[in-house]
């Protein structure tokens, strides 16, 4: 009998619940799926999956390592808890966990199905750990979400507004409700970017890096915090295309033999990012920061459609702020940015390339 070398155990979580699947590897490599179970996504339940897991955890002195797949927010009070109880926790994006399971020939999608590929992928590969982050992040996401759904709530305020101004018949009444309103909004966005301002400055490190990238004429301060919070200040990207991914910039083909049909972005990411940098991108070309305006000026030509370049340049826009937050770089626009990421991830001519050929 070939003797086992590590413990795994894969969760797929969702909003009010959670599925787990305990596996074993041994020293051929050969991976033996011990159980599985779902769990309530609450207190409760966390500390019964620890029960249940210890229940087949039986060679003890034998690590034991938890990978969960980052599913929106709903994973985060699950791997605290782990991480407060000592255990070895990794998260992974969802299109690296989907990527697995596609190599491994599965059709079907279910929560079971799903827990059991992930601890699979967990026995057979070696994960980062997990590490929390900064208090100072979360209070960035909170604030920069906030201030996302208030601007949410303006625009249609202010289209009410128009509606009325223009319609036949007016109610004064509504017009005084909607403005005073729209007014509040107003102050309260001006809280929040005084906010925003105040928890960056707080914390040494992130205010350095903050500064660095607000080098880029036309970026905002707004639009940095949405970015690092919403990325957990890039802490699960090991490269540029997982980012790029993750903020649905990744590229989609569409040619089978003869047919060629239109190559778009997939928009299947987080949509907060690309929100927050739609009017940097119309900025930055307006102030003719030289690498973008090139680059939308290329793309421009080659598609004759204004969005694409303009997409092309959020994605760009994106990447840069990738390199210089993790070399901890201040933005020169008449720097040659080589090196997107430290030793990992494509170039920014490989990304450029990537963008014009494909636009």
């Amino acid at each position: 009998m070939e003797q086992n070398l590590k413990y795994a155990v894969g969760i797929d979580i969702s909003k009010d619940s959670f599925h787990a699947c305990i596996s074993v590897i041994n020293m051929i490599q050969k991976v033996t799926i011990k159980a599985s179970h779902s769990f309530f996504n609450t207190p409760t339940g966390f500390n019964e999956l620890l029960i249940w897991v210890k229940k087949y955890h039986k060679e003890s002195a034998l690590p034991l390592v938890y990978l969960i797949e980052a599913t929106g927010v709903y994973y985060e009070q699950l791997a605290w808890f782990l991480y407060h109880q000592d255990a070895y926790v990794s998260v992974i994006l969802p299109n690296k966990a989907k990527k697995y399971l596609e190599g491994l020939g599965q059709k079907s999608k279910t929560d079971k199905k799903d827990s059991i590929g992930l601890a699979r992928m967990a026995a057979e590969q070696n994960h980062t750990a997990w590490k929390p982050f900064s208090a100072k992040i979360q209070q960035l996401r909170a604030l920069t979400r906030h201030s996302q759904a208030l601007n949410e709530q303006k625009t249609v305020a202010n289209n009410q507004v128009h509606a009325i101004e223009h319609s036949q018949y007016q109610s004064k009444m509504v017009l005084k409700q909607l403005n005073s309103f729209i007014k509040l909004i107003d102050k309260q966005l001006d809280e929040i970017h005084k906010a925003i301002i105040e928890t960056i400055q707080q914390d040494e490190q992130l205010n350095n890096k903050v500064n660095n990238i607000l080098h880029i004429k036309g970026l905002g301060i707004l639009t940095i915090a949405t970015i690092i919070a919403e990325t957990d200040g890039f802490a699960l990207f090991e490269n540029q295309r997982q980012l790029t991914s993750f903020a649905g910039y990744d590229v989609i083909e569409n040619e089978s033999g003869k047919h060629i049909g239109k190559t778009k972005i997939s928009k299947k990411g987080n949509h907060r990012i690309r929100r927050a940098l739609f009017m940097p991108a119309f900025n930055i070309v307006k102030y003719q920061q030289t690498p973008f305006l090139t680059l939308f000026e290329r793309v421009f030509e080659r598609t004759k459609l204004k969005m694409k370049a303009y997409v092309a340049v959020q994605r760009k826009l994106l990447v840069l702020i990738f390199s210089l937050w993790k070399n901890n770089q201040k933005y020169d626009q008449n720097y040659q940015y080589k090196q997107v990421a430290p030793t990992s991830g494509a170039t920014q001519n490989e990304v450029l390339n990537e963008v014009l050929l494909l636009m």
